[in-house]
């Protein structure tokens, strides 16, 4: 602990001799991604799967991309590789960056030529190693290796959610990803021994690998995390504010704390790469620049964190006055609220209607006789513990079964009954129709006929999974809201839909907005935290899927209510550290 303390003290004092450096160095490369290469990227895709007339990148519809885009596959492989040298070159600049920063001449033209020629080590043989190299080391990119294109790979949460349902698939995921994790601080070092040894890819994992045996890797570990809890625990304790804020006041103490917390992100994020790059450079050791920079360069500094700073000013100042701020339309999934029933049946959808939600979510699936029974599962075990799919049993027969959950049983209910009870209690459905192979070829008709004019009447919306089944609904009856589910965002909104039901996690605010912009609304599921719902609403999506729709109601009383600015800003430090995977 004595020795991580003082390594803290030391690339401290390095930071403060070179803030400037460091903050244009990791400053310009956030710009740089935020700003240029991720929407060229996301526009890029968008117009790839346009050409090839795909709407979205689904689990559904992957198996046809690949036999039936061939154009498609290649043009979105080419725009992985070039993906994967962007990735590689910013981090060869960064590592470089430390390098060159603690000389006594530092040059930026010098570190950028030395970032170009480390490029030429990478060949196409390599760029296979490379993507399993990203992977095994995104558990540190947050940590360590701090850059937006790399913190957007992430595991979308509904699959996270699907993983640790029993106890072989939780104790597999973590055996996994303690070894995820162990192999990625084996090759911790790879990347710093390209941009300083100049060694190829192969040859710079296996020196890594040599470099952290006989343990030598636990000590990097347990350097990231003292360094890690150290400068946390002091980013918590200047996070504190004063209770009572008059407007102009507030607009200032959230703008400081604001710009202040991305220096405090450059900070931390020296001081652990330090840790890492330390042992092959010694840069704690080398003489530093002058600890006042050249006029010229702290003019263009200047000139950038003042428009960066009126644009935060501006931003604060309609975020402090409420300006945009809007209650987002409430959704019950499954038609349940905090375990208050058995999902997808009457009883529960009656008392979660006295909450006042705009929708209740539910589910249907065709039945063997080709009636609609309202059920989410595609086998009727988990809740009613019969072994069968909807599909092998009629009507009859199923809403014949007792479905149980959460200490609560209730019949299994026909779409008809589900519908004609919501009409009683005058609350509006969002239908979830699920698709399987063994549906009928008029299905969508079928479903049309007998519900379409009072889906219409009764203002309620319907989405689904299957895009195809979106597309070929709104062609049977164009008046018909139809929504798409997508479980995972790629690109920007397009197709048919005429909104979107989107995964929480990989929602950002920059899809939000063009679907806006398209008169489209997007909803968010499952958000069941009290933050991420605060985190969804400051993004402006429109609506929230919840299990927990009580919670939202107080979620939503508490951001968009009347309060004091002191409030508003402890609800943006609510929101700020768990935005990394919404904002753009």
């Amino acid at each position: 602990m004595k020795n991580a303390y003082r390594a803290f003290r030391q690339y401290s004092c390095q930071f403060r001799k070179n803030w400037l450096e460091y903050l244009i160095l990791f400053g310009g490369l956030d710009i740089v991604n935020q700003f240029l290469v991720i929407p060229f990227f996301r526009w890029i895709t968008t117009f790839v799967l346009q050409a090839g007339e795909i709407p979205f990148i689904s689990y559904q519809n992957i198996a046809i991309i690949l036999t039936h885009h061939p154009l498609v596959v290649m043009s979105l492989l080419i725009e992985l590789i070039c993906l994967m040298i962007i990735i590689y070159g910013e981090f060869m600049l960064l590592l470089t960056g430390f390098r060159e920063i603690g000389l006594p001449e530092f040059s930026w033209r010098r570190m950028f030529r030395q970032t170009k020629e480390t490029l030429s080590l990478l060949n196409f043989g390599s760029l296979i190693l490379l993507l399993g190299y990203f992977l095994l080391i995104i558990p540190f990119t947050d940590i360590i290796f701090r850059t937006p294109l790399l913190a957007k790979i992430q595991v979308p949460q509904f699959i996270v959610d699907y993983l640790t349902r029993n106890a072989w698939l939780i104790g597999g995921l973590t055996l996994f990803y303690l070894l995820m994790t162990m192999i990625g601080l084996r090759l911790i070092l790879t990347m710093p021994l390209m941009a300083y040894q100049h060694l190829r890819l192969r040859a710079a994992m296996s020196q890594s690998w040599q470099m952290t045996s006989k343990l030598r890797w636990l000590k990097f570990l347990i350097q990231i995390v003292l360094m890690t809890i150290i400068v946390g625990s002091i980013t918590v304790v200047l996070d504190l504010l004063p209770g009572k804020l008059s407007l102009i006041t507030a607009i200032f103490n959230l703008s400081i704390l604001q710009l202040g917390g991305e220096v405090l992100a450059v900070w931390a994020g020296t001081i652990i790469l330090l840790v890492v790059v330390n042992p092959l450079t010694n840069i704690s050791e080398l003489a530093t620049t002058p600890e006042h920079p050249s006029r010229g360069l702290l003019t263009s500094f200047m000139l950038v964190f003042l428009v960066i700073a009126l644009a935060t000013l501006a931003n604060n100042t309609f975020y402090m006055m409420g300006t945009g701020i809007k209650r987002p339309i409430t959704i019950s999934h499954r038609g349940v609220a905090e375990k208050n029933g058995v999902q997808n049946t009457i009883p529960a959808m009656e008392k979660t209607s006295k909450l006042k939600p705009n929708y209740i979510e539910m589910d249907l699936h065709e039945t063997k006789d080709h009636q609609f029974v309202v059920m989410h599962d595609e086998n009727l075990k988990d809740l009613t513990g019969v072994n069968k799919t909807p599909h092998e049993l009629t009507l009859k027969q199923l809403t014949r079964l007792t479905a149980r959950e959460n200490g609560y049983h209730a019949k299994v209910a026909s779409f008809d009954q589900y519908l004609a009870a919501a009409e009683k209690h005058h609350q509006k459905l969002l239908i979830e129709i699920k698709t399987t192979p063994h549906d009928s070829k008029q299905m969508l008709q079928n479903f049309n006929r007998r519900y379409g004019k009072r889906i219409l009447q009764d203002h309620d919306q319907v989405h689904s999974l299957d895009y195809s089944a979106v597309t070929k609904l709104k062609k049977i009856n164009p008046r018909l809201a139809v929504l798409y589910i997508q479980p995972y965002n790629l690109g920007n909104p397009q197709g048919v839909a005429d909104g979107f039901s989107m995964e929480y996690s990989t929602l950002n605010q920059d899809f939000i907005t063009q679907a806006q912009w398209q008169h489209k609304p997007v909803y968010a599921w499952t958000v069941n935290d009290t933050d991420l719902m605060k985190q969804t609403m400051y993004n402006h999506a429109d609506g929230i899927i919840t299990d927990n729709l009580g919670e939202l109601n107080a979620a939503i009383k508490d951001f968009t209510g009347k309060q004091s600015y002191a409030n508003r800003i402890l609800n943006y430090i609510i929101v700020v550290p768990t935005s990394g995977g919404i904002e753009p």
